[in-house]
Formats: structure tokens, sequence, C-alpha cells
């Protein structure tokens, strides 16, 4: 998945290692909560939240679903569908800027 420039800079240094060196989920869990710690976040943060989080970002920036899918690694499209819950307020906003 790709990273934007300041979200790799905060978790460069707890990954200085080769690309295919792979993590256990419980360790990319921990990383991503000690990174959000160190941000002084007080909300609960996992590696769902952050799939989330990015996924609800790009649709309300303009990105496509199809791409998306592909980032998210879904085989279908109803499988992303499901992190895109908008909220009625995004909905009513989105029909305006349309129509």
């Amino acid at each position: 998945m790709p990273l934007s420039d300041r979200v790799r800079g905060l978790f460069e240094h707890y990954f200085i290692l080769p690309e295919k060196i792979h993590f256990s989920a419980r360790t990319i869990q921990r990383t991503v909560k000690s990174v959000a710690n160190a941000a002084t976040i007080s909300r609960p943060v996992s590696p769902h939240v952050l799939r989330h989080s990015f996924a609800m970002l790009w649709i309300h920036k303009g990105g496509s679903t199809r791409a998306l899918q592909m980032m998210l690694g879904h085989d279908h499209l109803s499988t992303t569908e499901i992190y895109l819950n908008m909220s009625p307020e995004f909905m009513l906003h989105e029909f305006q800027t349309k129509w």
C-alpha cells in the first residue's frame, strides 16, 4: 500500500529492515499502537481503524472505489464497500456538489 511522506516518516524508524521480511499481525498492531501513543492520539487505534480511516479519506478526497479496492487487496468491490459506511451529512454534501 502506498504511504504518504508524513505517514512513512512516522513508521520509518520502526521498519528499517528490507522489504522482504514479513511481520506478524501482532507486531504490526503493537507498532501502530506505539506510533499512536507517540502522536498522543487518545482514541483507540488499530491497523483496522487505519484501513477504515484511509478508505473514508480516499473517498472523501474523490478517489475511485476501484483504485481503493486494489489498494486494500479486495477481490470483490462489495468487500471494499463495507469500509464506506458514509454519514448522511457526507451523502447530502456529495449530492449537492454533484447536482
